[in-house]
């Protein structure tokens, strides 16, 4: 008798992914142009606070960078897909690295905080948005592959490694070099990572403008002719979706911001500052550690459903940090808070590739990253208030509020993740008939 033998299926690992043909041309670079972000906000805390004596101040024209670059980062995507990346790098890159210097001139000779936050403002503008073009890249090279998800996961793992080592650098340069120093190297560095990875045109999503006008195919049974449609893009901004994951990354901004001024306050307040990196760093370490595990288990689990049980667990662990009194405390509270919340990142960039369309994932991948950095604003600013008319450590309720209002929209709202049925619907044309669905 015949028999027949299922296997497992599993998912293809990070080793073949790594062996994509072309990747490591646009990874390393890309590597090194998203490095000095994670450096940016904790050198401006410190810089600005060690010039005013104040974590409200620095809390708030750190907020000002973060805002802005929340505003202007999905036109930094939008544009990107529709004129190319580097179109939008070269200038973005110039324009981060003169405003970045000029807002550490003004902290270092006490110009009024007007002025200090005049420059924040272009400094968070023009940040380069290289982890959704990288992600965008991933996109290109792996279309219908069942790597995409393995190369999701490798992007987030990739992100936290970066906010591993760039709060721990620029809290080293600030510490033992100079309290400028942070701010400098990570303009510097921005320029040059920047630079390289424009220079990657090989590997860079085609401009959606080469696309502007469309051959559809709009002939029904009565023998109509092909017609030329031109093709308009739809905002992610309109997928119902990707409004609930916006809601979700603003509450993981708020914890990266909450933790980043807190932490700085608490290991200042035993006399340690220098621990501050160290516990970041482990608090990071936790997020790139679950991000690495992620991507290696097959789930059997909905993506929506797992985003959901991500982040009860991140909400869970981030109302225990204000209570932490002691630095290993802190760090194995903030170790947790680290794990649940590479889930939650993971999941989200997973869902975008099944909610948006290709032409618009760049775009999409930015208001996400866009939605990080206002909640990281947002908690910046609030957390540094906190820190400096409440007690030590109450910034950590940011974390904690931030997670809680997130986590109730997601259960509100958890059907709108639901990725749409199993057909695409043909790009609307000027003058011409409505979407037609293509099974």
């Amino acid at each position: 008798m015949a028999s027949t033998v299922t296997s497992k299926p599993s998912r293809p690992g990070y080793g073949q992914l790594l062996r994509t043909p072309g990747a490591w041309a646009f990874l390393l670079p890309g590597f090194a142009a998203r490095l000095p972000f994670a450096m940016l906000i904790i050198s401006i805390v410190l810089l600005v606070e060690h010039t005013t004596g104040s974590y409200g101040i620095a809390g708030a024209v750190s907020a000002a960078t973060g805002v802005s670059m929340a505003v202007f980062a999905p036109l930094n995507g939008k544009y990107a897909d529709r004129f190319g990346q580097r179109a939008v790098l070269l200038p973005g890159v110039l324009l981060h690295t003169a405003s970045g210097l000029t807002l550490t001139v003004l902290a270092l000779t006490d110009a009024p905080l007007w002025a200090l936050f005049v420059a924040a403002v272009p400094t968070g503008a023009s940040v380069p948005q290289a982890g959704p073009m990288v992600r965008a890249r991933w996109g290109v090279k792996l279309q219908g592959s069942p790597l995409m998800t393995t190369a999701t996961a490798f992007e987030s793992v990739t992100d936290e490694l970066t906010f591993v080592l760039g709060p721990l650098f620029a809290t080293a340069l600030c510490t033992s070099v100079d309290p400028a120093a942070g701010l400098l190297t990570e303009a510097g560095l921005t320029l040059v990572g920047g630079l390289l990875f424009a220079a990657q045109k090989a590997t860079q999503p085609v401009p959606s403008r080469r696309h502007a006008h469309t051959r559809v195919d709009l002939s029904s049974d009565s023998g109509a002719n092909a017609a030329h449609a031109r093709v308009e893009p739809v905002s992610p901004l309109r997928v119902p979706g990707v409004r609930v994951l916006i809601v979700a990354f603003l509450g993981i901004g708020s914890v990266f911001g909450g933790m980043q001024v807190s932490l700085a306050a608490f290991t200042e307040s035993i006399g340690q500052p220098g621990l501050n990196g160290v516990l970041y760093g482990v608090f990071a370490a936790g997020n790139m550690l679950a991000g690495v595990a992620c991507g290696a288990i097959v789930w059997k689990a909905a993506p929506q459903k797992r985003l959901l049980v991500g982040y009860i667990a991140l909400a869970i662990t981030a109302s225990g940090l204000w209570a932490a009194q002691s630095p290993a405390l802190l760090a194995g509270i903030g170790l947790l808070v680290g794990m649940s919340i590479a889930p939650g990142l993971i999941t989200g960039y997973t869902l975008v590739e099944r909610l948006v369309p290709p032409t618009g994932r760049t775009e999409a991948f930015t208001l996400l990253t866009g939605a990080v950095a206002l909640g990281q604003a947002a908690a910046v600013t609030v957390a540094g208030q906190l820190e400096d008319r409440a007690w030590d450590g109450a910034g950590f309720l940011v974390p904690l509020g931030g997670t809680a209002l997130a986590l109730l929209t997601l259960v509100t709202l958890r059907s709108r993740l639901a990725p749409p049925a199993a057909s695409r619907t043909v790009a609307r044309g000027v003058g011409h008939r409505p979407p037609v669905s293509v099974d």
